[in-house]
C-alpha cells in the first residue's frame, strides 16, 4: 500500500497545486540593484587596463593583480599570470591591491602595485611589477614578505597556458639542471604533472614565432588544470613532491619572476576574432541530450509543483549509512520523487561496517520501494570503490529496482577519478562532480573554464568506454573543502562556504547554459545540477534567504537558471546540435531539437550589449523569441509561468543581446 502522504501530494500536484502556486502571493523585491540582478552582488565588475608590448597585447586587472590574454594578434600565448597565497587547506587568500601606477609609451609599459594577503593567521604582503618592451618581451615580478608566522601550502607565481593553442602541441622544457626535455602538452587530461623541474619552456605561437617563458625564484612544474575544470595548463611553484604545509616565519622574504620573450618574426598578425559581431554556427551532428536531474532538498508541496515543471529525470540524495537518519532522508526523497514522477540517484557512503550498512539500507528500501535510476557507491574515506564493495551493494540492492545502474568513481573532482580509474566490469556507471571555483572565483574565469567541462567527459570516455557517465553534482561553489584541516567554522554573518550569490542572478543562468552545452555536446549520459530548493537550488523558499543582505533573492521565487533547465526539459529525450561561437568567452549557444521543434539558446556572458550573427540552419520556420534579461528578471522570478508563455517575433539572423541575457528562439526545422 502506498504511503498516504504520497497520495495527498499527488492529488495536490494533479491540478489543485498548480492553481495554488499561481495564486500564491509573491513577496517582491522589485528594485534590486543592477549588480545583484546581473551577478548577485551590488558591486561593479573589476576594471581592466589594455597594455601593449610591441606586437604583444594583454589585459591587466588591477583589482586582482591578474594578467589575462597575452596575445600575438589572435593567437593566445598565455591565458593568465598571477601570484597566489594558498593556506594549509589549499584555500586562496583574497588579494587586496593598492597603489597601482601605470605608465604607457609607444609599445612599452610599466605597472607597479602593492598587494596584501591577510586572512586568519596569514599576513603576507608583496610588491608587484609588470613591464613590457617594444620587442614583445614581458615580465611579471613579485617581492614579498611575511608579516606573521603561518602555515602555507604554496606562495608564488602561477602561469596559465591556453587550452586551444597548446593541447597536443610540442613544447621544449629546460630543466633546473640545464638539460632539455622535448614533449607535448597533453591532449586528454593528464592525471599527473606533465612536466617537473622547470626553469624555462618554449612552444610555438604562430608561423615563424615561438614563445620562451623563463621562471626564477623557485622550482616550477606543470599540472593539467582541466582535472578541476580550469581550461588551461598551469605552471606553478613549489613542487608537490616536497612536504606541505610549510611554516613561514615572520620576516621571511619571497621573490619570484617570470619573463616571456618572442623568438622569430611573425609572417602576419591577425586580429579578426576581436572585431565585429560574434558569429554563431552549427558544427556537427546532434547527440542525445543527457538525463538532467537535481540534487534533493526538503521540499514543500508548493515547491514540488514548481519542480514538476522542470521534469527532472532524477533527484540525487546522499546517504551516509553510518547515520540512522538516512532512513528518513530516503523516505522523504522517495515521496517527493514519486510526486513529481521522477526517480532517485542515490549516493551511498560506506564505512568498514559496510555489510551491516548495506543490510540496513536494503531493509529500508524494500519497505519504501523507491524508483532508482542509479546507486552510486562511495567509501567514507573518499577513495574509489573496490569491486568487492560494488558486488556486495549489487547483491543487497538490485532487487529494489531491477532497472537501476550501479556506479562508482568519486564524490570529488575529475582529478580523483582520473588518478584512481575504476577497474573491472562490475560497474554500469562512472561518476564525478564539477564546480568551477577550485582555484579562482571571478566571473571571467568561471566563463573561461566552461569548455573544460567537455574535456572531462572526453577524457573519461577514453578509460570508461561505453559505461554510463554521470556528472553529479554540478554546483557553482564547492560543496565542501576536501583538504580542510579539522571542522570548518563559518564566519558569523557571512555566507556559508558552499553558497554563491550568483546562484540567483542572470549570470547564474548564463553559466548554467554554458555548462549544459559543453557537458551535453561532449556526451555525458546524465547531469545532476545544484539542489532543488534554497540558496544552492533552482528556486527560493517562501520565507526567503536566511541572509537577505548577502543573498538578495526574492522570496517564493524561482532563480533565472530555473528557466535554462526548464528549456532543456522541454526537449527531454531530444538532441543537442553542436554549436561554435567565434568568441565563446562573450557569447555562446546551444541548439536543441526534438521531432518538429527546435530552440536556439543564447547566453551573453558579459556586462555589455553584444551583437550576434547567426549562421544558416539555426532558425527555422515561424520563429518566436523569449528574452531573460534585466527588464524581464522580476517577472521571470515571480511569475515563471507567465514569463515562459510570453514570446515575441524573432528577428532575422542578426540580434543584440543585453548584458548577461539568455535568449531562446523557437522555430520549426526548415
Amino acid at each position: 500500500m502506498p504511503d498516504d502522504r504520497i497520495t495527498r501530494r499527488q492529488v495536490l500536484l494533479s491540478g489543485v497545486g498548480l492553481a495554488l502556486w499561481q495564486s500564491t502571493e509573491c513577496h517582491g523585491a522589485t528594485s534590486l540593484p543592477r549588480g545583484v540582478i546581473y551577478y548577485g552582488r551590488d558591486e561593479s565588475e573589476p576594471a581592466s587596463v589594455a597594455l601593449e608590448a610591441g606586437p604583444v597585447s594583454l589585459v591587466f586587472e588591477p583589482e586582482l593583480a591578474f594578467v589575462r590574454y597575452v596575445r600575438l594578434g589572435d593567437r593566445e600565448i598565455l591565458r593568465g599570470i598571477y601570484a597566489a597565497v594558498r593556506d594549509d587547506s589549499w584555500l586562496t587568500v583574497t588579494p587586496r591591491v593598492s597603489n597601482v601606477v601605470t605608465k604607457k609609451d609607444a609599445g612599452r609599459f610599466h605597472v607597479t602595485f602593492d598587494v596584501v594577503c591577510k586572512e586568519g593567521p596569514i599576513d603576507f604582503s608583496w610588491k608587484g611589477s609588470i613591464s613590457g618592451d617594444p620587442d614583445g618581451t614581458m615580465r611579471f615580478r613579485m617581492d614579498g614578505v611575511a608579516n606573521s608566522t603561518f602555515l602555507r601550502n604554496r606562495i608564488g607565481i602561477c602561469v596559465l597556458h591556453p587550452l586551444t593553442e597548446c593541447a597536443g602541441q610540442p613544447v621544449r622544457i629546460e630543466k633546473t639542471d640545464g638539460s632539455f626535455e622535448d614533449g607535448r602538452f597533453p591532449d586528454l587530461i593528464s592525471p599527473h604533472q606533465p612536466f617537473t623541474d622547470i626553469r624555462a619552456m618554449t612552444y610555438r605561437v604562430s608561423d615563424g614565432v615561438e614563445a620562451e617563458i623563463r621562471f626564477d625564484g623557485d622550482v616550477f612544474e606543470m599540472e593539467d588544470h582541466r582535472n578541476w575544470t580550469d581550461a588551461n595548463f598551469k605552471t606553478y611553484c613549489t613542487p608537490l613532491r616536497l612536504p606541505f604545509p610549510v611554516k613561514v616565519q615572520a620576516g621571511s622574504k619571497i621573490s619570484q619572476s617570470v619573463e616571456l620573450r618572442l623568438k622569430g618574426k611573425p609572417s602576419r598578425v591577425s586580429t579578426s576574432v576581436q572585431q565585429g559581431p560574434i558569429r554563431i554556427e552549427a558544427a556537427g551532428e546532434g547527440r542525445r541530450l543527457p538525463a538532467i536531474g537535481l540534487g534533493w532538498s526538503r521540499t514543500s508541496v508548493e515547491e514540488l509543483e514548481r519542480l514538476k515543471l522542470l521534469q527532472p529525470a532524477h533527484l540525487r540524495i546522499d546517504l551516509p549509512l553510518q547515520n540512522r537518519s538516512f532512513v528518513d532522508t530516503l523516505r522523504r526523497a522517495s515521496i517527493d520523487a514519486r510526486a513529481i514522477e521522477s526517480s532517485l540517484e542515490i549516493a551511498i557512503f560506506l564505512s568498514a561496517s559496510r555489510k551491516r550498512e548495506l543490510e540496513d539500507l536494503a531493509m529500508a528500501a524494500k519497505s519504501l520501494r523507491p524508483k532508482v535510476a542509479r546507486w552510486l557507491v562511495f567509501r567514507t574515506d573518499g577513495s574509489s570503490e573496490e569491486d568487492l564493495w560494488i558486488e556486495r551493494a549489487r547483491e543487497q540492492l538490485s532487487v529494489i529496482d531491477l532497472g537501476a545502474r550501479f556506479g562508482a568513481g568519486t564524490n570529488l573532482y575529475f582529478a580523483e577519478l582520473n588518478r584512481q580509474r575504476p577497474q573491472g566490469d562490475l560497474l554500469d556507471a562512472v561518476c564525478y562532480s564539477i564546480n568551477p571555483q577550485v582555484h579562482a572565483f571571478d566571473n571571467t574565469t568561471l566563463v573561461e573554464n566552461l569548455v573544460a567541462q567537455a574535456s572531462t567527459v572526453q577524457s573519461a570516455r577514453a578509460f570508461t568506454g561505453k559505461k554510463w557517465l554521470a556528472v553529479t553534482p554540478v554546483s557553482l561553489r564547492p560543496r565542501f573543502n576536501p583538504n580542510q584541516w579539522g571542522p570548518r567554522i563559518e564566519p558569523r554573518g557571512a555566507l556559508p562556504f558552499r553558497v554563491d550569490p550568483r546562484q540567483m542572478s542572470l549570470f547564474g543562468a548564463a553559466w548554467t547554459l554554458g555548462s549544459l552545452k559543453y557537458l551535453s555536446e561532449a556526451g555525458a549520459d546524465s547531469v545532476t545540477y545544484y539542489e532543488s530548493v534554497g540558496w544552492c537550488g533552482v528556486l527560493e523558499r517562501k520565507e526567503g534567504s536566511p541572509l537577505p543582505s548577502l543573498f538578495r533573492s526574492i522570496p517564493n521565487s524561482v532563480f533565472p537558471l530555473y528557466h535554462v533547465l526548464a528549456d532543456a526539459a522541454d526537449f527531454r529525450g531530444g538532441t543537442i546540435i553542436p554549436i561554435r561561437s567565434n568568441n565563446p568567452l562573450r557569447v555562446d549557444a546551444a541548439l536543441l531539437r526534438k521531432d518538429d521543434r527546435m530552440a536556439l539558446l543564447l547566453a551573453n556572458f558579459t556586462g555589455r550589449e553584444e551583437e550576434v550573427t547567426l549562421g544558416p540552419g539555426l532558425i527555422g520556420a515561424r520563429p518566436s523569441m523569449r528574452i531573460l534579461d534585466e527588464s524581464s528578471f522580476e517577472e521571470a522570478c515571480t511569475d515563471p509561468i507567465k514569463f515562459r508563455k510570453a514570446k515575441r517575433t524573432a528577428p532575422g539572423n542578426s540580434l543584440t543581446l543585453a548584458p548577461y541575457s539568455v535568449v531562446r528562439i523557437d522555430s520549426e526545422p526548415a
